[in-house]
Protein backbone atom coordinates (compact mmCIF):
# COMPACT_ATOMS: atom_id res chain seq x y z
CA UNK A 1 0.00 0.00 0.00
CA UNK A 2 2.57 2.62 0.72
CA UNK A 3 4.60 1.64 -2.53
CA UNK A 4 1.60 2.31 -4.31
CA UNK A 5 0.84 5.66 -2.53
CA UNK A 6 4.21 6.79 -2.15
CA UNK A 7 5.96 6.36 -5.79
CA UNK A 8 8.23 9.19 -5.12
CA UNK A 9 9.44 9.50 -1.20
CA UNK A 10 11.02 13.30 -1.38
CA UNK A 11 12.23 15.09 1.81
CA UNK A 12 8.47 15.33 3.40
CA UNK A 13 7.63 13.86 7.25
CA UNK A 14 4.53 12.57 5.06
CA UNK A 15 5.14 11.05 1.91
CA UNK A 16 9.03 11.21 2.69
CA UNK A 17 11.56 10.30 4.78
CA UNK A 18 9.46 8.13 7.35
CA UNK A 19 7.91 5.71 4.50
CA UNK A 20 11.64 5.20 3.59
CA UNK A 21 12.32 4.21 6.94
CA UNK A 22 9.64 1.59 7.59
CA UNK A 23 10.12 0.15 4.56
CA UNK A 24 13.86 -0.12 4.81
CA UNK A 25 13.35 -1.86 8.40
CA UNK A 26 10.85 -4.04 7.91
CA UNK A 27 12.97 -6.78 6.34
CA UNK A 28 10.54 -7.00 2.86
CA UNK A 29 11.91 -6.94 -0.14
CA UNK A 30 11.44 -3.60 -1.36
CA UNK A 31 13.41 -2.57 -5.31
CA UNK A 32 16.21 -0.98 -4.41
CA UNK A 33 15.44 1.92 -7.20
CA UNK A 34 12.60 2.77 -4.56
CA UNK A 35 15.46 4.07 -2.01
CA UNK A 36 17.63 5.39 -4.90
CA UNK A 37 14.73 7.37 -6.00
CA UNK A 38 14.17 9.08 -2.68
CA UNK A 39 18.60 9.54 -2.57
CA UNK A 40 17.96 11.42 -5.88
CA UNK A 41 15.12 13.51 -4.38
CA UNK A 42 17.03 14.24 -1.31
CA UNK A 43 20.25 15.36 -3.32
CA UNK A 44 18.42 17.80 -5.46
CA UNK A 45 16.57 19.36 -2.09
CA UNK A 46 20.08 19.64 -0.47
CA UNK A 47 21.77 21.36 -3.42
CA UNK A 48 18.50 23.70 -4.13
CA UNK A 49 18.46 24.68 0.11
CA UNK A 50 22.99 24.92 -0.25
CA UNK A 51 22.26 22.21 2.26
CA UNK A 52 20.09 24.02 4.49
CA UNK A 53 17.07 21.79 5.64
CA UNK A 54 15.49 24.32 8.31
CA UNK A 55 17.07 26.81 10.22
CA UNK A 56 15.40 26.01 13.57
CA UNK A 57 13.44 22.41 12.44
CA UNK A 58 16.23 20.29 13.47
CA UNK A 59 14.40 17.02 13.69
CA UNK A 60 14.10 17.43 9.40
CA UNK A 61 17.56 16.49 9.83
CA UNK A 62 17.23 13.76 12.46
CA UNK A 63 14.35 12.74 10.31
CA UNK A 64 16.44 12.36 7.11
CA UNK A 65 19.76 10.85 9.61
CA UNK A 66 17.24 7.93 9.96
CA UNK A 67 16.07 7.35 6.79
CA UNK A 68 19.75 7.41 5.29
CA UNK A 69 21.01 4.93 7.94
CA UNK A 70 18.01 2.82 7.22
CA UNK A 71 19.20 2.08 3.58
CA UNK A 72 22.83 1.92 3.87
CA UNK A 73 23.78 5.56 3.00
CA UNK A 74 26.60 7.69 4.35
CA UNK A 75 24.59 10.67 6.51
CA UNK A 76 27.96 13.07 6.80
CA UNK A 77 28.72 12.98 3.05
CA UNK A 78 25.16 13.58 0.90
CA UNK A 79 25.65 16.16 -2.41
CA UNK A 80 29.06 17.19 -0.19
CA UNK A 81 26.98 17.96 2.92
CA UNK A 82 27.19 16.20 6.80
CA UNK A 83 23.69 15.94 7.63
CA UNK A 84 24.70 15.64 11.36
CA UNK A 85 26.60 19.09 11.22
CA UNK A 86 23.43 20.86 12.84
CA UNK A 87 23.38 18.80 15.41
CA UNK A 88 26.64 19.98 16.88
CA UNK A 89 24.55 23.59 17.45
CA UNK A 90 22.96 22.86 20.95
CA UNK A 91 21.18 26.09 21.56
CA UNK A 92 19.01 25.82 18.32
CA UNK A 93 18.45 22.51 18.63
CA UNK A 94 16.59 22.80 21.86
CA UNK A 95 14.94 25.60 19.96
CA UNK A 96 11.91 23.03 19.12
CA UNK A 97 11.55 21.96 23.07
CA UNK A 98 11.33 18.40 24.15
CA UNK A 99 11.40 17.22 20.41
CA UNK A 100 14.33 18.59 19.30
CA UNK A 101 16.76 16.19 21.82
CA UNK A 102 14.72 12.85 21.53
CA UNK A 103 14.99 12.93 17.93
CA UNK A 104 18.59 14.25 17.71
CA UNK A 105 19.13 11.14 20.35
CA UNK A 106 17.60 8.75 17.94
CA UNK A 107 19.01 9.64 15.16
CA UNK A 108 22.83 10.12 16.66
CA UNK A 109 22.45 7.04 18.45
CA UNK A 110 20.96 4.64 15.51
CA UNK A 111 24.40 3.73 14.44
CA UNK A 112 26.64 5.28 17.05
CA UNK A 113 27.14 8.78 14.99
CA UNK A 114 29.67 11.31 16.96
CA UNK A 115 28.37 14.31 17.38
CA UNK A 116 30.68 17.00 15.25
CA UNK A 117 32.52 19.44 17.05
CA UNK A 118 32.27 23.28 15.64
CA UNK A 119 33.48 25.71 17.04
CA UNK A 120 31.32 28.45 15.39
CA UNK A 121 28.54 27.60 17.85
CA UNK A 122 27.85 29.21 21.45
CA UNK A 123 26.86 25.90 23.17
CA UNK A 124 28.55 22.65 21.54
CA UNK A 125 26.16 19.70 21.75
CA UNK A 126 26.97 16.15 23.83
CA UNK A 127 25.23 12.98 24.81
CA UNK A 128 24.78 14.19 28.28
CA UNK A 129 23.63 17.72 27.78
CA UNK A 130 20.53 16.23 25.79
CA UNK A 131 19.60 13.13 28.14
CA UNK A 132 19.92 15.87 31.27
CA UNK A 133 17.16 18.06 28.87
CA UNK A 134 15.03 15.34 28.71
CA UNK A 135 14.96 14.17 31.85
CA UNK A 136 14.54 17.77 33.26
CA UNK A 137 11.66 17.86 31.40
CA UNK A 138 9.83 15.20 32.72
CA UNK A 139 6.25 15.81 34.80
CA UNK A 140 5.74 15.38 38.52
CA UNK A 141 4.11 11.79 38.50
CA UNK A 142 6.01 10.55 35.55
CA UNK A 143 5.71 11.04 31.62
CA UNK A 144 6.44 13.83 29.10
CA UNK A 145 4.51 16.49 27.03
CA UNK A 146 4.71 19.05 25.11
CA UNK A 147 5.67 22.66 26.38
CA UNK A 148 7.60 23.92 28.68
CA UNK A 149 5.61 23.69 32.12
CA UNK A 150 2.66 21.25 30.97
CA UNK A 151 0.65 20.01 33.64
CA UNK A 152 -0.41 16.46 32.58
CA UNK A 153 1.86 13.88 30.45
CA UNK A 154 0.97 13.06 26.75
CA UNK A 155 1.48 9.54 25.42
CA UNK A 156 3.16 10.48 22.58
CA UNK A 157 5.64 12.27 23.90
CA UNK A 158 6.07 9.86 26.70
CA UNK A 159 6.59 7.44 24.40
CA UNK A 160 9.09 9.04 22.52
CA UNK A 161 11.29 10.26 25.30
CA UNK A 162 11.10 6.54 26.37
CA UNK A 163 12.61 5.82 22.76
CA UNK A 164 15.40 7.96 23.08
CA UNK A 165 16.23 7.40 26.58
CA UNK A 166 16.01 3.07 25.16
CA UNK A 167 20.04 3.18 24.60
CA UNK A 168 21.28 4.30 27.88
CA UNK A 169 18.60 2.76 30.35
CA UNK A 170 21.28 -0.07 31.47
CA UNK A 171 23.68 2.27 31.81
CA UNK A 172 22.48 5.34 33.40
CA UNK A 173 20.25 5.58 37.19
CA UNK A 174 18.68 8.16 36.05
CA UNK A 175 17.21 7.33 32.75
CA UNK A 176 16.43 4.46 34.45
CA UNK A 177 13.94 5.51 37.13
CA UNK A 178 12.34 8.22 34.86
CA UNK A 179 11.52 5.19 32.26
CA UNK A 180 10.24 3.15 34.72
CA UNK A 181 7.83 6.21 35.93
CA UNK A 182 7.48 6.96 32.20
CA UNK A 183 6.43 3.24 32.18
CA UNK A 184 4.31 3.66 35.18
CA UNK A 185 2.40 6.30 33.60
CA UNK A 186 1.87 4.89 29.82
CA UNK A 187 0.71 1.27 31.51
CA UNK A 188 -2.09 3.85 33.97
CA UNK A 189 -3.51 6.03 30.82
CA UNK A 190 -3.59 3.07 28.64
CA UNK A 191 -7.73 2.84 27.49
CA UNK A 192 -9.87 -0.03 28.35
CA UNK A 193 -9.83 -1.36 24.56
CA UNK A 194 -5.66 -1.16 24.64
CA UNK A 195 -5.71 2.31 23.16
CA UNK A 196 -4.23 5.43 23.77
CA UNK A 197 -6.31 9.32 23.38
CA UNK A 198 -4.26 12.32 22.76
CA UNK A 199 -5.21 16.11 22.52
CA UNK A 200 -8.76 14.93 22.90
CA UNK A 201 -9.38 11.32 20.34
CA UNK A 202 -8.28 7.72 20.73
CA UNK A 203 -5.76 7.74 17.66
CA UNK A 204 -3.45 5.07 16.02
CA UNK A 205 -0.19 7.28 16.36
CA UNK A 206 -0.31 7.43 20.27
CA UNK A 207 -0.73 3.48 20.11
CA UNK A 208 1.83 3.21 17.71
CA UNK A 209 4.46 5.07 19.32
CA UNK A 210 3.72 3.43 22.77
CA UNK A 211 4.96 0.05 20.52
CA UNK A 212 7.98 1.49 19.05
CA UNK A 213 8.95 2.63 23.14
CA UNK A 214 7.64 -0.74 24.56
CA UNK A 215 9.43 -2.63 22.02
CA UNK A 216 12.92 -0.62 22.49
CA UNK A 217 12.89 -2.15 26.30
CA UNK A 218 12.52 -5.57 25.16
CA UNK A 219 8.84 -5.15 26.49
CA UNK A 220 6.03 -7.46 25.07
CA UNK A 221 3.59 -4.82 23.97
CA UNK A 222 0.91 -7.80 22.76
CA UNK A 223 1.86 -10.24 26.35
CA UNK A 224 3.17 -7.92 28.88
CA UNK A 225 0.28 -7.59 31.78
CA UNK A 226 0.90 -3.63 32.61
CA UNK A 227 -0.22 -3.30 28.66
CA UNK A 228 -3.16 -5.49 28.36
CA UNK A 229 -6.87 -4.50 29.33
CA UNK A 230 -9.75 -6.09 29.52
CA UNK A 231 -8.08 -8.59 27.10
CA UNK A 232 -7.25 -6.35 24.96
CA UNK A 233 -3.37 -5.49 24.14
CA UNK A 234 -1.22 -2.38 22.76
CA UNK A 235 -1.04 -4.43 19.32
CA UNK A 236 -4.30 -5.33 19.19
CA UNK A 237 -5.24 -1.60 19.89
CA UNK A 238 -3.52 -0.71 16.53
CA UNK A 239 -4.58 -3.50 14.15
CA UNK A 240 -8.16 -2.16 14.74
CA UNK A 241 -7.29 0.79 12.91
CA UNK A 242 -6.73 -0.95 9.89
CA UNK A 243 -8.26 -0.54 6.73
CA UNK A 244 -9.58 -3.80 5.09
CA UNK A 245 -7.84 -2.25 1.29
CA UNK A 246 -4.05 -1.10 2.91
CA UNK A 247 -3.34 2.07 4.97
CA UNK A 248 -4.84 3.19 8.92
CA UNK A 249 -6.92 5.60 10.02
CA UNK A 250 -5.85 8.08 12.72
CA UNK A 251 -9.01 8.26 13.93
CA UNK A 252 -11.80 5.01 13.58
CA UNK A 253 -14.82 5.77 11.43
CA UNK A 254 -17.34 7.68 13.91
CA UNK A 255 -14.82 9.12 16.15
CA UNK A 256 -13.49 12.26 17.37
CA UNK A 257 -11.09 13.83 14.50
CA UNK A 258 -7.89 15.81 15.90
CA UNK A 259 -4.91 18.17 13.61
CA UNK A 260 -6.37 18.34 10.76
CA UNK A 261 -7.59 14.53 10.51
CA UNK A 262 -10.62 13.01 9.14
CA UNK A 263 -11.90 10.26 11.11
CA UNK A 264 -12.71 7.19 9.16
CA UNK A 265 -10.32 7.83 6.13
CA UNK A 266 -6.97 6.36 5.28
CA UNK A 267 -4.07 8.77 6.83
CA UNK A 268 -0.94 8.74 5.02
CA UNK A 269 1.06 9.96 8.41
CA UNK A 270 -1.09 7.31 10.77
CA UNK A 271 0.17 4.65 8.11
CA UNK A 272 3.72 5.04 8.42
CA UNK A 273 3.69 4.88 11.99
CA UNK A 274 1.59 1.92 12.57
CA UNK A 275 3.86 0.52 9.60
CA UNK A 276 7.01 1.49 11.46
CA UNK A 277 5.38 0.20 15.04
CA UNK A 278 4.44 -2.79 13.67
CA UNK A 279 7.80 -3.25 12.33
CA UNK A 280 9.17 -2.89 15.53
CA UNK A 281 7.02 -5.24 17.19
CA UNK A 282 8.28 -7.99 14.21
CA UNK A 283 11.45 -6.96 15.01
CA UNK A 284 11.01 -7.82 18.55
CA UNK A 285 9.24 -11.21 18.20
CA UNK A 286 11.35 -12.09 16.23
CA UNK A 287 15.33 -11.05 18.15
CA UNK A 288 16.18 -8.58 15.95
CA UNK A 289 17.95 -5.32 16.85
CA UNK A 290 15.02 -2.87 18.07
CA UNK A 291 13.74 0.05 15.43
CA UNK A 292 16.01 2.96 15.68
CA UNK A 293 19.47 0.46 16.47
CA UNK A 294 20.41 -0.07 12.73
CA UNK A 295 23.87 -1.26 13.59
CA UNK A 296 22.64 -4.53 11.60
CA UNK A 297 22.38 -2.39 8.16
CA UNK A 298 25.38 -2.85 5.69
CA UNK A 299 25.75 -0.61 3.47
Amino acid sequence: FMQKTITDPIVASVGGEWTVFGLARSGLNIPKEYFEKYYANLEKTLKEKSGILHRIKYTEYDRVILALTAIGKDVKNVAGYDLTKPLADFNTLIKQGINGPIFALIALDSKNYEIPMDNTVKVQTTRQMLIDFILNREIQGGGWALGENPSEADPDITAMAIQGLAPYYDKNEKVKAAVDRGLNWLSKAQKSDGGYSSWGSINSESIAQVIVALTSLGIDPHNDPRFVKNGNSVVEALLSFAVPGGGFYHVKPGGKGNGGANPGEVDPMATDQAMYALVAYDRFINGLNRLYDMTDVNK
